[in-house]
């Protein structure tokens, strides 16, 4: 296994306040990059703002500012965002930053001295908020195919690059790395839809404004967004700069994170660019789908957005990080909805783990005066059973996690969390003591101890506070409790003592009345 993990999301757009499912990205390469600290690996967290492009200019001539006041005004109201979520990244690139468009003028010069790119006109139509060209024949209604907006019909002279000369080898690339693209049909989109009708030279240049990285050799073109944007993921690293460490370091990717909508953007160019400058392909890039509502894509217009800062500030961090993770199957669209919100909340945070948590304190204190009894090595059949069905649990949420199947590895752990409530009802420790059973007393408490320990560190990649309100409670303080070395054996837990009165980690919610709450933000 590799001791290092370079994970990315896309650099995003800044044209507001980020909704739930812009969040999502951010959260899962977050989760991710955690999963792997836990293990012991290197991670590093690459995220960031795509500042250039004809949108953009508008965008700020409608504010009555410059592109770059509000290029920086936006890149703080994602900083500030990724820091109330806990997003722990390791660099936040921009690409208006000196280091970012130094080396993408480098990169622009490489590819005209190969021929990879060469000078022409480019007539057709233009999507200004998804920055892409299409022909005629991909317009859907005469309108844009990807967002359902109008298009503009233009005319400039431009820069291509040819993206024919690499489809043979993109394709080859595909067929010998299984891995390279997750969910796998995704691939077969790319070849279906884009690579075998006929790849379309890409369009890498504008000249009708200015806001954008000049091309050096030909001042009046700036850089296109895709070709500038894309390469955000090597510049952060410091490549073709002075200082090559990080990129010799974490080069090429481990996962690169996107949603669907710039997949072939990611899937095909990307990688072409790649290949053009000779440099290895990340190892996985796995394409997310949507959260949508019951009514479709979330629209203002709707009145069904829904905002992480809304939901942060009355539920807490924990619950919203839970719920985008764990109801969002990476291969198809998840649905948010008041009502889904607050019964995840209620039935797998409140009565599932917030509840086995209280419990199990009350009887510690309840029978041994809060301390949790030592491990006799010699577990009853009951025992044994609950021990054989956790470890198993764990390494099925370890593969499920290794290959990206978040949804289902975090449901693994809440059956792990069912289980061991079941055991609580199979065991009967009242009853046990009642009839002064101590020896199964005491194996009983030392197993749903160490089971909550178990599930916190599980935990602790998506949901870092609850984890350590649980270490808290059971009495878990020593660093090496809580990592993943110490997760498949029962006998670590010596002398602990749990706190004096259990607090619930999660208080049951009103259904009616927080659905209501949720309906009205949406509206609002």
């Amino acid at each position: 296994m590799s001791n290092k993990f370079y994970v990315t999301t896309p650099i995003y757009y800044p044209s507001g306040r980020f909704h739930i499912g812009t969040a999502y990205t951010t959260v899962l390469a977050d989760s991710m990059k955690k999963y792997h600290q836990l293990k012991g690996e290197d991670s590093y967290l690459l995220t960031g703002t795509d500042e250039h492009g004809q949108k953009i200019e508008k965008k700020a001539k409608e504010e009555g500012k410059s592109p770059k006041e509000y290029v920086d005004k936006m890149a703080k109201m994602a900083q500030e965002l990724w820091a109330k979520m806990d997003i722990e990244y390791d660099d936040f690139i921009r690409t208006t930053d000196e280091r970012h468009k130094i080396v993408v003028q480098k990169i622009f010069d490489q590819f005209m001295e190969q021929g990879d790119i060469y000078k022409g006109e480019y007539e057709g139509w233009y999507c200004i908020p998804c920055e892409t060209f299409f022909t005629e024949t991909q317009l859907v209604d005469g309108k844009c195919p990807d967002c359902g907006r109008e298009v503009e019909l233009m005319k400039e002279e431009a820069y291509f690059f040819n993206m024919k000369k690499y489809a043979d080898r993109l394709l080859k690339y595909y067929e010998e790395h299984p891995d390279f693209i997750k969910p796998e049909y995704r691939k077969n989109e790319m070849i279906n839809n884009f690579i075998k009708p006929g790849l379309e030279d890409l369009c890498v240049s504008r000249t009708s404004f200015d806001w954008g990285i000049k091309v050096k050799k030909d001042p009046k073109h700036v850089v296109y967004v895709w070709l500038d944007a894309l390469t955000n993921y090597i510049t952060a690293l410091g490549y073709l700069s002075n200082d090559e460490t990080l990129f010799q370091k974490y080069w090429p990717a481990d996962l690169q994170i996107v949603g669907k909508d710039i997949a072939r953007f990611h899937l095909i160019y990307w990688p072409i660019f790649l290949m053009a400058l000779d440099l290895p392909l990340p190892k996985t890039i796995l394409v997310h789908n949507w959260i949508m509502m019951k009514d479709g894509k979330m629209s203002k217009s709707k009145g069904n957005v829904i905002y992480p800062e809304t939901l942060i500030e009355r539920y807490g961090l924990d619950s919203v990080r839970y719920f985008l993770l764990r109801e969002m199957p990476v291969s198809q669209d998840g649905i948010f909805s008041p009502e889904a919100f607050v019964e995840r909340y209620n039935f797998d945070l409140c009565n599932d783990l917030s509840n086995l948590l209280n419990r199990t304190v009350s009887m510690v204190n309840k029978y041994f005066e809060g301390i949790v009894p030592t491990y006799n090595g010699m577990p009853n059949e009951v025992d044994e059973e609950l021990e054989e069905y956790t470890l198993k649990q764990i390494e099925k949420m370890e593969e499920k996690w290794n290959n990206y199947e978040i949804a289902t590895a975090i449901q693994e752990i809440w059956n792990l969390i069912a289980r061991t409530n079941k055991y609580i009802d199979e065991t009967m420790p009242w009853t046990l003591a009642k009839e002064e059973q101590t020896e199964k007393l005491q194996s009983c408490m030392y197993h749903l101890i160490e089971n909550l320990r178990k599930i916190a560190v599980l935990i602790s990649p998506f949901m870092k506070d609850t984890a350590n309100d649980i270490f808290r409670q059971i009495g878990i303080q020593e660093n090496d409790m809580k990592n993943w070395q110490n997760l498949k054996t029962y006998d670590k837990i010596k002398n602990n003592k749990v706190i004096e009165k259990g607090e619930p980690i999660f208080m049951r919610l009103n259904v009616e009345e927080e659905v209501e709450f949720l309906k009205n933000i949406m509206k609002a």
